[in-house]
């Protein structure tokens, strides 16, 4: 059983996540022939004060 996490910042649409979620799943079961009800797939999102780059967080740009 596939699992695959994805880690985004929050901003999506439920439209754009649910595309996502759709797309990756054909992409594991297309490189590893499981079947698409095994995969499982997480999206995880962080705000931006919870993401930094070089030591300053996205919302203190």
């Amino acid at each position: 059983m596939p699992y695959v996490t994805i880690k985004m910042l929050e901003g999506r649409t439920e439209e754009q996540k649910k595309a996502l979620a759709e797309k990756v799943t054909a992409a594991v079961v297309e490189t590893t022939g499981a079947p698409a009800e095994k995969v499982v797939i997480f999206i995880d999102e962080m705000t931006k004060n919870n993401y930094a780059i070089a030591g300053k967080r996205l919302s203190d740009e």
